[in-house]
Formats: C-alpha cells, sequence, structure tokens
C-alpha cells in the first residue's frame, strides 16, 4: 500500500531542499571569490566590499558574507572590525616558495600517478584536455575568452594528476601551496602563445612519461614545468616594476 506523505513530511523536505540549495549556492559563491583572489583579480590589501560582490555574483549578501568568514579562515583575507575583510598580501618570497614547494609536491603526484596508473576516467580527462590545449594553440593566437578555456585545461590536467596519486596528506599539501595567491595552478602566469605552447608540450611529456610507467622520468619533467612557470612569473613581476 502505498504511504501518503503527510503535510508536515512535505515542509521538511522542502525545508532539507532548500537547505541543500543554499549550501550550494554558499560553496559556489566562495569558489568564485576565491578565483578572484588567486588570479588577482581582486589586489592584494583591497577590501572585499559585500554590497558590491553581491551584485557582482548575482546574490544576496548573506551567502557572500559566509564566503568571506570562511576564506579568512583559510588564511585568504584578513578581517578587522570596522573596516570588514580585506585581501591578505603575501611577499614575494612567500609565493617563490609556495612555487618551489608546488614543484617538489607535484613531481611526487606524478611519480606516485606512474607507478599506481591511471584509472580509465582520469586518462579520459587528461587526453582531453590534451586534445583541447593542442586546439586552442593551433590556431596560432589567443583571442578574448581564451585565457578562461586554457586555466579549466590546464587545471584539469594538475587535478587528475594530483587525483591520481592517491595521497590524501600530498593532496592537503599542494591545496595549501595552492592557498598563496598567484601560485595556484589556475593561475596563469604569462600568457602568451609562445609560453603557453611550451607548458602544454610539458603536459604530453609527463603524460607520456606515466603512460610509459616511468615515475622518476615524470617526477623531474613534472619539477622543471612548474619551476618554468614560477620563472616566468618572476620576468612577468620584474617587467611590471
Amino acid at each position: 500500500m502505498e504511504e501518503i506523505e503527510t503535510s508536515d513530511q512535505t515542509d521538511l523536505k522542502t525545508a532539507e531542499a532548500a537547505s541543500i540549495r543554499a549550501g550550494n549556492r554558499a560553496l559556489s559563491v566562495m569558489e568564485r571569490i576565491r578565483n578572484f583572489i588567486l588570479d588577482g583579480t581582486v589586489s592584494a590589501g583591497e577590501r572585499m566590499n559585500e554590497v558590491r560582490l553581491s551584485k557582482t555574483l548575482d546574490v544576496s549578501r548573506t551567502p557572500v558574507r559566509a564566503a568571506l568568514q570562511a576564506l579568512a579562515g583559510e588564511g585568504l583575507l584578513d578581517y578587522a572590525p570596522n573596516r570588514g575583510f580585506t585581501v591578505r598580501e603575501f611577499p614575494l618570497n612567500v609565493i617563490v616558495d609556495a612555487y618551489e614547494i608546488r614543484a617538489s609536491l607535484e613531481g611526487l603526484a606524478a611519480r606516485f600517478a606512474a607507478e599506481r596508473g591511471l584509472s580509465d576516467s582520469e586518462r579520459e580527462v587528461i587526453e582531453k584536455s590534451l586534445v583541447a590545449g593542442d586546439e586552442l594553440l593551433s590556431r596560432g593566437e589567443f583571442a578574448d575568452g581564451d585565457l578562461l578555456i586554457y586555466r579549466g585545461i590546464n587545471g584539469d590536467f594538475h587535478d587528475t594528476l594530483l587525483a591520481a596519486a592517491r595521497n590524501r596528506m600530498l593532496s592537503e599539501m599542494i591545496r595549501i601551496c595552492h592557498h598563496v595567491p598567484m601560485s595556484s595552478s589556475r593561475n596563469i602566469v604569462a600568457f602568451e602563445h609562445r609560453d603557453v605552447r611550451r607548458r602544454h608540450d610539458d603536459h604530453h611529456r609527463i603524460y607520456e612519461a606515466i603512460m610509459a610507467r616511468e615515475p622518476w622520468r615524470a617526477e623531474a619533467i613534472m619539477r622543471e614545468h612548474v619551476s618554468g612557470v614560477r620563472a616566468s612569473l618572476l620576468k612577468s613581476l620584474k617587467g611590471r616594476v
């Protein structure tokens, strides 16, 4: 016999669904604000205005406020009474150190991935990222919007290899490095065709080493790859100065 749902049960399910939607919305807002910080859209020392952010993200101030509090807990924002949240400033040496640490840790992740092998789904994601990068670069020059596209391609490659390492502690340590602005794999440094071509070729070489089950070669190429991004960042910053 089919159970008849009472009005109280209906109200409870509605409330639960609303709670889940609110949680997802808050997470989405936090991710978007985090990206603003990590990709340099919001500068170090800049105040995070709740009203402006809520308009930009087309949400109420409640999820924005919750997101800012969470990001302050991660160490990306500073909070001061009567001033609110501001983007934490990271000295250049801290950013450089984060790249050095990332080079070692992501090299280790590549070695683990080569030793342990890729799943079918991981292989599919990486191969799609390689094909997508090749197609983007085949035009010979970049157009508006290509930076956002390549950011996703690059992130998919690095995130998938990290997952393939099958090591939670390693993932947590790399995540800490990514929370230093400008050192995240989602931040694309020196977005010029020659630089991106060289880095994307590195992706191909790293993948080939992993598929050939050559752990030490995969590690060496990945370390060199991340160190090269660090060198490009330093060159870019010196150019601005």
